[in-house]
């Protein structure tokens, strides 16, 4: 494990002239509030590298290296967002093995299958529920880490040759600039929309405002306890005692029994402080707009699923990776393939561009 300054120094000494580098992360969600980013796998032509977030290392010179490498990941979007969102990491470029696997034909794309069709190898499922900020690491753990990684080269080279007999390099290269584009851009929350959690629609506008309320709550005590929402309070009982506690204009009679005194006393003044709030400061209800398609574009769109739909049986493709059904709607009301968010490829093996 690089935990300290001087194995990072080594680590760097021997990554800087890698001919190539592959790279896995583990993260924390079950455990910890906000997710944080635990673990980075690295795979290299000398081994194995585990490196710890945690440590309170200066990092940025091995991003910088990464930076400059093409990085092979699996699944990667997940991965660039976390590093994203820790550092503002972006990549040179990548080589993803799962959107390679679905190029190539492949149904059942997870790494353990991939490893298993393509490299006759047996991966053991990893830890369930692993606390991956615990530390030291179990050998269980650490074998399970290392092994994300450790195949993933394999993997890009018989994902390539496949790739270059299909005719579909140019195709995976740009499907990675995509990743890549969609993984590192900011991430846009709106306030009146992230506390309106399932069930919400059902509330009327001073149930909104306790919901509200005592969502903000919840999520400074997460993460004062460092522990997901869940552990405070699940999504269903936010719902029914902000719709309790409008109905009766007052504080539920029944709140839930796990709550400390001081958390308890959080929830009430919550609740208290949206049933004081004026009406005019009172969330409004969401009004879904029901748009029906034209005809037209209806029966548009209805083609081109079916042209899809026989173009991905002809190039033993999964239907909605050749093109999702809300890229089929753009196109059948743009007509024009460039004003979608349909890639090049797509629109080639659409035989629309």
């Amino acid at each position: 494990m690089i935990d300290s300054p001087e194995r990072l120094a080594e680590a760097l000494s021997e990554l800087e002239h890698a001919s190539w580098l592959a790279m896995d992360t583990e993260a924390d969600s079950l455990h910890a509030y906000p997710e944080k980013l635990c673990l980075l796998q690295l795979s290299h032509p000398g081994g194995e590298l585990l490196v710890d977030p945690l440590a309170g290392l200066d990092l940025q010179p091995l991003l910088q290296l990464l930076a400059r490498h093409q990085l092979i990941l699996h699944g990667g979007d997940y991965d660039l967002r976390l590093m994203y969102r820790t550092w503002q990491f972006v990549p040179a470029s990548i080589f993803d093995t799962m959107s390679a696997a679905r190029l190539v034909g492949c149904r059942r794309f997870g790494l353990t299958d991939l490893v298993h069709k393509f490299l006759g190898l047996t991966l053991e499922k990893g830890p369930q529920k692993a606390n991956w900020g615990q530390r030291p690491l179990t050998p269980r753990m650490t074998a399970y880490a290392e092994a994300d990684a450790r195949y993933l080269k394999p993997l890009e080279e018989k994902l390539t040759a496949e790739l270059v007999q299909l005719g579909r390099l140019e195709w995976h290269r740009e499907v990675c600039t995509r990743i890549v584009s969609e993984a590192t851009r900011p991430a846009r929350t709106d306030p009146d929309l992230v506390w309106r959690i399932r069930g919400s629609h059902t509330l009327d506008r001073l149930a909104l405002g306790v919901l509200r309320s005592i969502w903000q709550w919840r999520e400074q005590e997460a993460i004062r306890a460092n522990r997901p929402t869940f552990h405070v309070l699940n999504h269903e009982t936010l719902v029914e005692l902000a719709a309790a506690a409008a109905r009766w204009g007052a504080i539920p009679h029944q709140l839930p029994r796990h709550l400390t005194p001081r958390r308890r006393q959080g929830l009430v003044k919550a609740i208290e402080e949206a049933l004081a709030l004026p009406p005019s400061h009172l969330p409004e209800r969401l009004r879904t707009e029901h748009k029906r398609l034209p005809l037209s574009v209806g029966r548009r769109a209805t083609q081109l699923r079916e042209r899809r739909d026989r173009r991905a049986a002809d190039l033993n493709l999964d239907p909605s990776f050749l093109a999702s059904r809300g890229q089929l709607l753009e196109l059948a009301a743009n007509g024009d393939w460039t004003r979608t968010s349909l890639m090049r490829w797509q629109a080639a093996a659409l035989e629309v561009a």
